[in-house]
């Protein structure tokens, strides 16, 4: 059962503080040596399936590592090259455009700026006529107009020299060389992580020791085929959407299609706003060409349709729901590791992120981890139906129940969430952390939860709970007063309650399952089940009865009595036994080696199946 712990120790709590501190200020401080690091570290798991396809073709570690790379770094260059290109055509043909781009910030400037403009001129005119009249009846002193005639100070501009030729070189030169000082730290450290690929995990896993052997590996394991997975189908989803938008583009008109293709697919690697960096790129352009707008809205549509189609449809069945992170956790950690890193961590953030998810999925002292950012829901169903509950929130506990009835049935239902809800709240009243008015209020969600998936609406007083009348009493007695005795089958299922209002509502819940199911359930006491002249009257004859229990053991004591009050036409070989047992542990041993009844059951589910199988084979007969 949920328990949050709370750490009360300052001391420690201040410790892990200092310790975070530092961890960030480390990564900032190492920024230059540790994205190519981690770059290199990412790109491997792209690389790492093509050198294992070369080693099944029989090629050695070493020569399938530099296949693999020199590949990867052809087609980099070749990438380049192809931009480069584009980007000087693209250039040359800005100058065609000078007109339509003046005519175009001529609008937006008279849309905007224009506007504003006007009614700046036309506040200045107010104030400057309110100034005028306020100089005619106090004219200025002959002091002011004596400041005003003073020769305002001369502008002097400094300006520097323009670089020579040797200046922009060594300028280049020195740009340049902290871009390939980059790039040759990453294809070094990517050669040597692919050479010993096989030997970095075991490395990894013998520093934490050999009493964590297992969860290591397991964490690991995780941790490469999620981001393996990751790029690889990030990688083959970008180069798609870079096709599509190219030929998209060409087909509409724009110039340089293969240019914002490109863009698209290389940008769409940085977290929710890549994308759209390219879209607006291309809609400038278009706009930029095209005497009206048409071009740029169609440039637009083109973006937007690939991008949901993509995101919607693409996706979510190649890696949308196979990385672990939930939305909220991808842009924080976009601004936390941009912030630390500048544009690499902005693209590294992701998969960083999966790595500290993967590690608090495996390791206790990282657990806050996977809670923080895994898309994993942090409380279970019954925890969020009684979390629901005790804030008052109907209409979410009316969703999530349909929600989950869209794929199980109410069966599945009561005993995945309901049943273990009302076990929640018995536990904690046990323990004196809820009161008996927010135990109640437990009963009444559930009965109102069940009054809306039957299609009725319940309204419940206040002070239904501080009354003489049980809650699961007055559920049954408005469900009769509004729907009468059920009238179905030649063979009635009794349903009763074993002893106390925890039992009576369980009974109740059995009883809407089973109708559900099309079977003439109905609730009986023992002093009903011995006359039972209503269904006598009816025609019908008893075919099963159900003693319903939550916890605990029923005993022979009620056994005894049911089977006393029969009619003699029922046999005793007819009552069967639903004993609800807590999924948190809190039965005794002992209530599971009650055979009292004919069969004890343990669940809604497997005892909805009974009735039905029970009562047709009893009709049958």
């Amino acid at each position: 059962m949920f328990r949050p712990q709370v750490n009360r120790s300052s001391p420690q709590f201040a410790s892990h503080m200092i310790d975070a501190g530092a961890v960030i200020t480390l990564l900032y401080a190492g920024r230059r040596v540790l994205v190519p690091i981690a770059m290199a570290i990412m790109l491997s798991f792209l690389i790492a399936p093509l050198v294992r396809a070369l080693r099944r073709l029989g090629i050695g570690q070493g020569i399938s590592v530099c296949l693999a790379v020199l590949a990867f770094s052809l087609s980099l260059l070749i990438l380049g090259a192809q931009l480069g290109e584009q980007l000087v055509h693209l250039g040359s043909e800005i100058p065609q455009y000078q007109a339509t781009i003046h005519d175009k910030i001529s609008q937006l400037n008279q849309l905007t700026l224009g506007q504003l403009n006007d009614l700046t001129k036309r506040t200045d005119q107010l104030f400057g006529d309110i100034n005028r009249a306020q100089a005619s009846v106090n004219p200025p002193s002959t002091a002011v107009q004596g400041a005003r005639n003073v020769v305002a100070p001369m502008t002097v501009e400094l300006q520097t020299p323009k670089p020579g030729p040797i200046q922009l070189l060594l300028n280049i030169a020195g740009q340049l060389s902290s871009m390939l000082e980059t790039v040759s730290v990453v294809m070094i450290v990517l050669i040597f992580v692919l050479l010993e690929q096989d030997t970095l995990g075991d490395r990894f896993i013998r520093l934490t020791g050999p009493g964590s052997l297992r969860v290591t590996t397991a964490a690991v394991s995780d941790a490469a085929q999620r981001l393996s997975h990751y790029f690889v189908s990030q990688f083959a989803v970008n180069l798609a959407v870079g096709i599509i938008i190219g030929l998209g583009l060409k087909w509409i008109g724009v110039p340089q299609a293969f240019l914002w293709g490109a863009m698209s697919a290389l940008l769409r690697f940085v977290p929710y706003i890549g994308m759209w960096i390219a879209c607006l790129c291309a809609s400038l352009l278009a706009a930029a060409i095209s005497p009206g707008w048409l071009l740029a809205v169609q440039c637009i549509a083109v973006f937007l349709v690939t991008e949901l189609i993509v995101s919607q449809f693409l996706e979510p069945h190649l890696y949308g729901h196979s990385t672990g992170l939930s939305a909220l956790s991808v842009v924080l950690s976009a601004i936390f590791w941009s912030a630390l890193w500048g544009p690499a961590g902005l693209v590294l953030s992701t998969p960083l992120t999966l790595c500290m998810v993967v590690a608090g999925r495996y390791l206790p002292a990282l657990r806050f981890l996977d809670i923080l950012f895994g898309d994993a829901p942090s409380l279970d169903l019954p925890e969020r139906f009684y979390q629901r509950v005790l804030r008052g929130d109907t209409h979410g506990l009316i969703f999530q129940a349909r929600q989950f009835l869209r794929k199980h049935t109410l069966g599945t239902y009561c005993d995945k969430v309901l049943i273990p809800a009302m076990f929640l709240a018995k536990a904690d009243f046990d323990q004196r952390d809820i009161t008996a008015d927010e135990r109640r209020k437990v009963n009444r969600a559930i009965i109102s939860l069940l009054g809306a998936l039957e299609g009725r609406k319940l309204h419940w007083r206040g002070a239904a709970v501080l009354d003489g009348e049980p809650i699961a009493r007055s559920w049954r007695r408005l469900s009769e007063s509004g729907r009468g005795q059920r009238q179905g089958t030649k063979s009635v299922v009794a349903v009763i309650a074993a002893d106390g209002e925890p039992d009576e509502l369980a009974a109740e819940i059995l009883l809407l399952a089973l109708r559900a199911q099309h079977l003439d359930a109905r609730r009986l006491s023992l002093r009903e089940l011995s006359s039972a002249s209503d269904i006598k009257e009816q025609g019908a004859t008893i075919a099963l009865v159900w003693l319903v229990r939550m916890g605990g053991n029923p005993g022979d004591s009620v056994l005894s009595s049911i089977r006393q009050q029969l009619p003699l036409e029922i046999s005793a070989q007819r009552v069967r036994s639903l004993h609800l047992l807590s999924p948190y542990g809190m039965d005794d041993e002992h209530s599971l080696r009650d055979t009292s009844a004919s069969e004890v059951f343990h669940q809604y589910q497997t005892a909805i199946k009974f009735s039905t199988a029970f009562v047709l084979d009893s009709e049958s007969h």
